[in-house]
């Protein structure tokens, strides 16, 4: 999700130009009554944005776009209010700039207001989620041991940027490592400098064979910007 180049710079501006955007907030909640759902505002901002932008409480997140906590970090110290950061990134995901590699209808209707609502909320923003937000994505940071000669290593439904196991252990020889990726982001899994398995998504299957030694070992996605934003983990060989 690529759409949000340039929010560092329209942050920054906030004070100049908070009364055009609070008027194009107010135009975009025009047609919804109840409050957002950020719940599956925060579902949808892993699902089909932390691939590209970082966003701390939903996880961290990947590195081809602006990290939105930095983009919005400054605007909130100079009172930007959540109302506003709501409209500036509505209308980012309703109007991809033309150079752009984020699609349009990326997320819409609902959704859309329920993921910009919810960057709202967390952007800049210290601490972590609570309550239902907190059980959002939290699926990962688990340990995965070889059995049979086989480590498998799955891809977080959820689409965040992580794997269901942070750590794993395996004996040393020949060890095929395997990652199902129920999500709609493609990853893939792979050994640092080392072998790896081909991107997938969408239920693909990524694996690959490869002889170890005793030893510490990192896997990691390749998928550019993946393992930056997280999906990444340490084996231990013994």
């Amino acid at each position: 999700m690529i759409g949000f180049c340039g929010l560092r710079r329209l942050a920054t501006h906030s004070v100049l130009f908070a009364s055009a955007i609070a008027a194009l907030l107010a135009l975009s909640a025009c047609g919804r009554e109840e409050a957002p759902d950020l719940v599956n505002g925060k579902e949808n901002f892993i699902a089909k944005c932390s691939s590209c932008h970082s966003l701390a409480r939903a996880g961290g997140g990947g590195t081809q776009g602006p990290d939105l906590d930095q983009a919005f970090v400054q605007a909130r110290l100079d009172g930007m209010n959540e109302e506003t950061i709501e409209g500036i990134v509505l209308a980012q995901i309703d109007n991809p700039r033309r150079s752009s590699i984020m699609p349009a209808d990326l997320v819409t209707g609902d959704d859309a207001r329920d993921v910009s609502a919810y960057v709202a909320e967390a952007a800049g923003q210290p601490g972590e989620d609570t309550g239902a937000l907190a059980e959002v994505g939290a699926e990962e940071g688990g340990k995965a041991t070889a059995e049979n000669g086989v480590l498998q290593i799955d891809a977080v439904e959820s689409g965040a940027l992580a794997f269901t196991a942070s750590q794993a252990t395996a004996p040393p020889g020949r060890i095929e490592f395997v990652m199902e990726n129920p999500s709609p982001i493609d990853h893939n899994i792979a050994l640092e400098d080392g072998p790896e398995g081909d991107v997938v998504g969408n239920g693909g299957t990524s694996r690959f064979e490869t002889n170890l030694k005793a030893g510490k070992y990192t896997y990691l996605c390749t998928v550019p910007g993946h393992a930056e934003g997280g999906m990444v983990g340490d084996l231990t060989v013994k």
